[in-house]
């Protein structure tokens, strides 16, 4: 089994700063999703490492997420600035990925992750340690999280939602394959290109995470943190499917498509696909 953890999140996680644009935002509370990142990574003495490869102003980017892990008490924050595979291959960067104890990746477009770090020699280092290390925590909000899947959501328009090409899919970091994720769920109306996705590959799971909601996932289960909903779709009840046959651009049909919506606190076990929804008297995580 794994040992390492993963937290993908659907973006505009809590930093401490409110300023609305999207690379900037949010309040911070020592309750947000940020604070668990930590937690789970050892503490503030941990060595945390953000990757902003995905974003266009990623300098800024790293900047704020500098600024953010400062305000929750960790002082051992570093940026690496992946922007080519050549990067991805130097000493410097291998040496910083073999060191941390937590890897943070920012949001922005996930291709440009799977298109400069896939394949090399810290990405084979990423898999090798989240497999065997424990405590080791792999996190990535928006296009980070959703490059944690083997079969990653690239693109796709919501407004064309059940329409079969709506959805654009290409290989993650493959960290976790028996998942798909999407982000940014509920905000920009993602159903139709996460029903299809998961149309396409019905042996696995798709996940929407709505912004501020991340997972905590680790020995096959999920715990979810923050303040939204997740919504998952198992498509291993389907008694239609028309994906395959279709031509692009012709509307979809699904029949018997398992949905749950999660939310704070409640788990869920990827292997068996049960959910454990948390008492409603129960405290939040």
């Amino acid at each position: 089994m794994t040992k390492g953890t993963l937290i993908p999140i659907g973006g505009n996680e809590d930093k401490g700063d409110r300023n609305t644009h999207e690379q900037y935002t949010l309040e911070y509370i020592e309750e947000g999703i940020l604070s668990h990142v930590v937690k789970e990574c050892g503490g503030t003495e941990s060595k945390i490492v953000v990757i902003p490869t995905a974003s266009s102003i990623p300098v800024e980017v790293g900047e704020n997420y500098i600024d953010a892990f400062t305000k929750l008490g960790c002082a051992n924050v570093h940026v690496l600035d992946i922007r080519s595979k050549e990067d991805s291959e130097k000493q410097a960067s291998i040496n910083l990925i073999k060191t941390a104890d937590c890897i943070m990746f920012s949001g922005g477009n996930q291709s440009n992750i799977s298109d400069k770090i896939g394949g090399t020699t810290i990405h084979k280092i990423l898999l090798e340690r989240y497999k065997n290390e424990e405590g080791f925590v792999i996190a990535g909000t928006s296009a980070g999280a959703m490059v944690m899947a083997n079969k990653m959501i690239a693109g796709g328009s919501s407004t064309d939602s059940f329409i079969k090409g709506a959805v654009i899919m290409r290989e993650g970091l493959g960290l976790i394959p028996e998942l798909i994720f999407d982000t940014h769920f509920i905000m920009r109306g993602r159903f139709g290109r996460q029903s299809e996705a998961v149309a396409k590959f019905p042996n696995l799971l798709g996940i929407g995470l709505a912004e501020d909601t991340g997972l905590i996932i680790k020995n096959n289960e999920f715990v979810v943190i923050g303040s939204g909903m997740v919504i998952i779709f198992d498509p291993k009840t389907l008694t239609h499917n028309n994906e395959k046959a279709l031509p692009e651009g012709t509307p979809m049909t699904m029949a018997n498509l398992t949905v749950h919506v999660l939310s704070n606190s409640d788990r869920f076990n990827i292997e068996n696909r049960k959910v454990k929804v948390l008492p409603i008297d129960a405290p939040f995580v």
